[in-house]
């Protein structure tokens, strides 16, 4: 009887060694899968001024867009030749917006949201106007970047 006792210490003692090298085993192998599978988190380059364009290539009353780091930017020449540029999300629920020529507005597919050349909302749900950018002219090259507060 005693050495039943024994036996089937042992028994769990070399079932409990067997079971964690078993874990341990298992954990060798996913960790580096799933650290495989999830990407690493980069941190998002700081932009402060972006070419965009060349003044010739946008033409009064059209627009162009950009990427600014991860978002969409919008530049307009407005029908007397001026230079405006914005954030491209809407202020609402941050689809995309797209210069409307034949309105003469900046316009969001998404609800109808309008905004004007200067970017403030004038109907519809935005609930505030677009974020503008800094637009400067070098040599005919025209820059964007953020816009002093």
């Amino acid at each position: 009887m005693a050495d039943e006792k024994v036996d089937s210490g042992r028994r769990k003692v070399v079932n409990l060694l067997l079971g964690g090298a078993g874990v341990a085993w298992m954990g060798t192998i996913a960790y580096p899968l799933i650290r495989y599978l999830i990407p690493p988190k980069l941190p998002e380059a700081k932009l402060t001024t972006l070419k965009v364009a060349l003044e010739e290539d946008v033409a009064p009353n059209s627009a162009i867009m950009f990427k600014w780091g991860r978002k969409p930017g919008i530049l307009v020449r407005t029908p007397d030749g001026e230079f405006k540029a914005y954030t491209a999300t809407c202020t609402h629920l941050d689809c995309t917006v797209q210069l409307r020529p034949d309105l003469g507005v900046i316009w969001c597919a998404c609800h109808n949201g309008r905004y004007d050349l200067n970017g403030i909302n004038i109907s519809g749900p935005p609930p505030r106007p677009l974020t503008p950018f800094k637009v400067n002219i070098v040599d005919g090259e025209v820059y964007v970047s953020e816009e002093e507060v």
